[in-house]
């Protein structure tokens, strides 16, 4: 029982080891085919925009939700400590730094990492990728490079709309329920903003648009098993997009602070 409970654990940590080599080589190829966007703009113009512009209603309505929940959660640490008028700074620093980027990069990886997870797969089980191979066109080129170069275009920019959002509507919970004014608010929001959390903001969410589409792409092309394996690797997406998510917005924080 334990030599087999070892050989479980072997076999798991080599496949691991293995899985994380087929990602790192992925990445390389995708930068080597950074050039052909030129090339392949369409193609990578509408990746910008089923990415980034496509996802901003749902983005817009977490983002002012987040900020909601992030303002009375403020004002309940403030309580008997500090004054509501230190509310805007305490939510906005918290939303800037964490809570826009990581819930942004979260939703991103449901919509974005296990779509392209799921479309990738389809082509994969279908053969189409392999078609693709057969006429000389590398699916890595083509597929791949122009998703992670939008990823990590468009995160930043819905990091913003997020922010922006969510820091109304930490207003809107701070003055209509918690009697904190809008020179109030703002003022804290001004004097406390530092340009850079702001930057350190959007830098997390480039490192995380990058890490939802290489996956979503790397798991894709792995797909097995028809629309089982589909849904398998959708799923897969998600989930390890996720966890990456979380894992790497601590490293970056461990690695900047």
């Amino acid at each position: 029982m334990i030599i087999s409970f070892i050989q479980k654990l072997g076999k798991k940590t080599l496949d691991f080891f293995e899985e994380c080599g087929q990602v790192a080589k992925l990445l390389f190829d995708i930068f080597r085919f950074a050039p052909s966007l030129i090339k392949n703009r369409r193609n990578f113009i509408y990746q910008m925009d089923h990415i980034g512009v496509n996802s901003i209603p749902l983005v817009l309505i977490i983002a002012m939700f987040t900020g909601a929940v992030a303002a009375w959660q403020a004002a309940y640490q403030l309580k008997g400590i500090a004054p509501l008028s230190f509310l805007g700074a305490a939510t906005s620093r918290a939303i800037i730094t964490e809570l826009g980027p990581v819930l942004t990069a979260i939703v991103i990886a449901g919509r974005v990492g296990a779509s392209i997870a799921a479309e990738l797969g389809s082509m994969k089980v279908t053969e189409q990728i392999d078609a693709l191979d057969t006429m000389g066109i590398s699916p890595v080129r083509f597929l791949a490079t122009p998703r992670f170069f939008a990823a990590i275009i468009m995160m930043p920019v819905l990091v913003v709309f997020a922010n922006a959002i969510s820091i109304i509507g930490a207003y809107f919970i701070s003055n209509f329920f918690l009697g904190v004014s809008f020179n109030v608010f703002f003022e804290s929001v001004r004097r406390y903003f530092l340009f850079g959390d702001f930057i350190f903001g959007l830098i997390k969410g480039m490192f995380f648009g990058g890490v939802t589409s290489l996956l979503g792409c790397h798991i894709g092309f792995k797909t097995e098993g028809g629309a089982e394996g589909v849904g398998h690797s959708t799923i897969r997406s998600f989930v390890l997009s996720s966890a990456l998510i979380l894992i790497l917005d601590y490293i970056l924080w461990m690695l900047i602070f």
